[in-house]
């Protein structure tokens, strides 16, 4: 029997956005993540010995980059792709997340500021992650110095982005020494609205609505996200639907059990297992979508955030 949803979690859904896909906007999206994340401002965020804002490369000019850095000593790099279901999220939504990954791993973090739809639809996402990689890799100086130990990671649609940036760094033959997947979306064929499609993963069903992101929101995403329902067959938007997996990146795949997104990132986990691809997935008993940014507020969510970036810190440790 799965566990119960945390107390705390439940008390927490009610206050959070993107919860109603009938009256959503672009702009209203951006603004309620930058409200939320400004809501925290009273609580200091967790310190890190640099914050800079730099510029990458991205797939069709110059992207805003913030580097997180502790210490000063050769480190592992991490590439880090912001969630928001591709259209929201920013820098400042995620800078308490990009903080943790690099106190908790010891790495200098990379936060890439990737287009967003409307205004730049599937694959401008991808190609400024995969574009970003690239760029950091070839300037592995100003950062942690040590190409053996560079990783990717994400949440959410950054988790998508992340696991699509590790096949493509694999078939240029970038070496990755680790990616985190947190609560990716994997398989988006179908659009989140094609039953056949949806009865794939029950989670779609069983969390449809109730538990912060739904179903008829990853819908909206969708839709925004991809200017054509074909493309979801793409395997840069659908990295569970790529040919094969082999020979990607270790990976720490973490899920939650109250999201409609939990199977799908559950089902990427055994394919690269299938694939011969070490993994870690963590099941993310009784939390929802969103919970590595709740761990300030909730126990459960915290540990669990720790314990898979303690593995992530491991992965890039052993590509030393």
């Amino acid at each position: 029997m799965a566990a119960p949803l945390d107390p705390v979690i439940a008390q927490i859904i009610p206050t959070l956005p993107l919860r109603d896909p009938a009256t959503m906007t672009p702009q209203s999206a951006r603004e309620s993540l930058r409200a939320l994340a400004a809501a925290r401002a009273a609580v200091p965020p967790p310190p890190v010995d640099e914050v800079r804002d730099i510029e990458v490369k991205g797939g069709a000019g110059a992207l805003a980059a913030r580097v997180y850095r502790v210490g000063s000593a050769p480190s592992p790099t991490v590439i880090f792709f912001h969630g928001g279901g591709w259209v929201a999220g920013d820098l400042d939504t995620h800078d308490r997340q990009a903080r943790f990954l690099a106190i908790e791993t010891g790495a200098v973090v990379i936060s890439i500021d990737y287009r967003r739809p409307p205004e730049t639809r599937f694959p401008g996402a991808f190609e400024d992650a995969f574009a970003s990689a690239r760029d950091v890799f070839d300037r592995i100086a100003e950062f942690g110095c040590d190409l053996k130990r560079v990783g990717v990671a994400g949440d959410s649609a950054g988790g998508n982005l992340a696991a699509a940036t590790a096949i493509a760094c694999r078939d240029a033959g970038i070496g990755l020494a680790g990616q985190l997947l947190v609560y990716p979306a994997t398989d988006a064929v179908g659009n989140y609205a094609d039953t056949t499609e949806n009865a794939r993963f029950p989670s779609r069903a069983e969390n449809a609505e109730g538990y912060f992101l739904s179903r008829a929101v990853m819908e909206w995403f969708a839709a925004h996200y991809l200017a054509e329902p074909g493309h979801a067959q793409d395997w840069r938007v659908s990295p569970l639907r790529a040919k094969s997996l082999a020979g990607v990146a270790p990976a720490v795949v973490t899920t939650a059990w109250f999201d409609p997104l939990r199977d799908e990132g559950a089902a990427y986990a055994r394919a690269l297992e299938a694939a011969g691809v070490p993994v870690r997935h963590h099941e993310g008993a009784g939390l929802i979508h969103g919970y590595f940014s709740m761990g300030e507020a909730s126990e459960t969510a915290r540990l669990e955030a720790q314990r898979a970036r303690a593995d992530f810190k491991a992965l890039l440790a052993r590509g030393a």
